[in-house]
Order: C-alpha cells, then structure tokens, then sequence
C-alpha cells in the first residue's frame, strides 16, 4: 500500500486556502456533485475571534446541553452547515481546559449574529463549558472547514443519525426542507430517552417532510445486523439522491458497505476528529483516506470535516 503522508511544506501552506475537492469528490458518473466552500473559508468569509455573549444555555436531556450565542459579527450569514468553530472552555475552580475545543455548529439565526451549539458533557473542556451563565462571554474561532454537498433539483436524501453526531447535521436538514427535498430520517440512540427527534428536525416543515426511522441500543434494533438491512431496504424502496451521516464509525462503515449497490449517490460524511488547532498546521487530526486507489493522510479539519464515504479507509495497516 502507497501512503502519502503530510510534509512540512502542507504544514507551511495550511494557513492559504485549499480547495476542498482534494480527495473530496463523488465518483466521475456523480453528476449532481457541485463545489462546495474551500477548507477554512465559508463561501469567502474569512476564518475570526468572535467575543461572544451566552444568550442561552440549558440541558436538553441527561446527556446534552444548547448552547445559544450572540457573536459580535453575522456568523449566521457566513456560516454553512457541515462547519465547525473551536471554542475557549473558560478556566474554572475544578478545570483549567489549554486547547480550544472543536464544536459543529447546531444552527444559526434568525438574527445575523446568533450561532447554537448542541454539546455532550464528556471531558474537561465540556464540563467547564458547562458551568456558563447567561450574560457570560465566550470566545469562538471560525467558521472552520467546508460544507456538505446539497442539490436543489435532488427530490429525497437520507441522514442516519446517531447521538450528538446530529447537531452537525441539523442545518442541513432545514436546508434540505426549505428546498422541498422529502427526508428519510434514521435516528440511533441507546435508548429512548436521548433521542433527540425534535431537536433534530426542528421545524414544522422538516417534521411534515421527514419519514422517521427510530432504533435503539436498549432493544438491538440500532445493531449493525439489524439496522444494515432496514437501511438496504429503504434506499431499494424509493430512490434516495444522497445520503449523510456523522460521527458513530459504525454507520459509516455500515453505509459504506450499503451504498456499493447505489453508484451513482451521493454519500456523505462528516468525520468527527480530535483536534489542537483546528486550522490544518499541527496535523493532530489526519484520517487515511483512498483517493481513486492513492492512499492519503488528510487533515479533517483543512480538508473536511465533510468527505465521501466511499473514500475513507476504516482500517489502516501499517505493516
């Protein structure tokens, strides 16, 4: 196997614009891919320090916070879905958080300047975030990476969410709404009660436009031998254009062995990654990726976090 690591020299250039087709491509019979925003940059808005002001912050379940923020910019007009923005945790008597923390973006609007974030409470960075109050500051850095690939003349997509991996999403299915694109949803969660069906779809006209599929680790129905041919079936049954999905490893994998029977659709995923800078320079985030049969180390950050599942390598052998 043929490896191209990152050099120094990509370290150098990580700062200057990258385009965002390096081994982010559908197959060439892919005819509905279109260009999305070049790695670091959203739609030519460049990459800031916002002080933001905590407008809202609350849990959702035992699992999940929202966190709602005014920025001192129109983040929402520049920010796409798939995007991410690296927050400062505040230091706190019980945690002292170093690195900025890597967050996809839950939402934005409908004021210019508001961004939501939906975050699981799992470490240090999360507990201290946390503790915010209403009318506190934080500091974001973005928007960072690019965007999914989405087709107005598309007529359905699928997203197989799971967990927090639904917040990076969320944008994405109103986009898909508001374009009238009807919606398979399938929702994995480990039980009932973190399933977050509404906080996902959001709005009136997703609900109405969404087919909503619900399986869970509490009843194995969220298992690779059950979901695969539920998922199998629902593509068979009615033509889907794309498909998404993000964070869990296991439906990633899962979808690319389903989608080798659907050549021609568009696939999707948004690589979950832990990252120290966030802006492609200390390569703490590379995935191995095959890029038509050249094996590459990626950096999730510059050149995703959005990529086509058919491209990533689950397993890597460095024997």
């Amino acid at each position: 196997m043929s490896v191209v690591s990152l050099t120094s020299l990509n370290a150098t250039r990580a700062m200057t614009p990258v385009h965002s087709d390096t081994c982010h491509r559908q197959d060439s019979h892919d005819t509905h891919r279109t260009d999305t925003a070049t790695c670091g940059v959203a739609n030519g808005a460049s990459v800031a320090t916002h002080r933001c002001r905590v407008l809202s912050h609350h849990a959702v379940n035992a699992r999940y916070r929202y966190l709602r923020l005014q920025a001192d910019a129109d983040v929402a007009l520049t920010t796409r879905p798939g995007q991410f923005y690296q927050l400062k945790c505040p230091v706190t008597d019980n945690e002292a958080p170093f690195l900025l923390r890597p967050m996809s973006v839950y939402g934005v609007g409908p004021e210019p300047d508001t961004i939501e974030f939906l975050y699981n409470v799992t470490g240090v960075g999360t507990r201290a975030l946390a503790t915010l109050a209403e009318g506190a500051t934080l500091d974001i850095v973005g928007p960072l990476g690019n965007t999914f690939t989405l087709n107005s003349d598309w007529k359905r997509v699928m997203f197989v969410a799971r967990g927090v991996g639904l917040a990076t999403m969320a944008p994405l299915v109103q986009r898909a709404a508001a374009a009238g694109l009807q919606l398979t949803v399938v929702m994995s969660a480990r039980s009932e009660a973190d399933l977050m069906r509404d906080e996902f779809l959001r709005s009136p006209e997703a609900r109405a436009l969404a087919d909503v599929h619900c399986v869970f680790d509490s009843d194995g129905s969220s298992s690779v031998d059950a979901l695969a041919p539920r998922v199998r079936a629902l593509l068979a049954a009615t033509p889907h254009d794309a498909v998404y999905t993000c964070g869990s490893h296991r439906l990633l994998m899962l979808l690319q062995r389903v989608i080798e029977a659907h050549p021609g659709m568009t696939a999707e995923v948004a690589m979950e990654q832990r990252m120290a800078c966030g802006m492609g320079v200390c390569l703490s985030c590379v995935r191995l990726f095959d890029c038509d049969g050249d094996k590459q180390f990626l950096r999730v950050c510059r050149e995703g976090p959005v990529f086509p599942i058919r491209d990533v390598v689950g397993e890597v052998d460095f024997g």
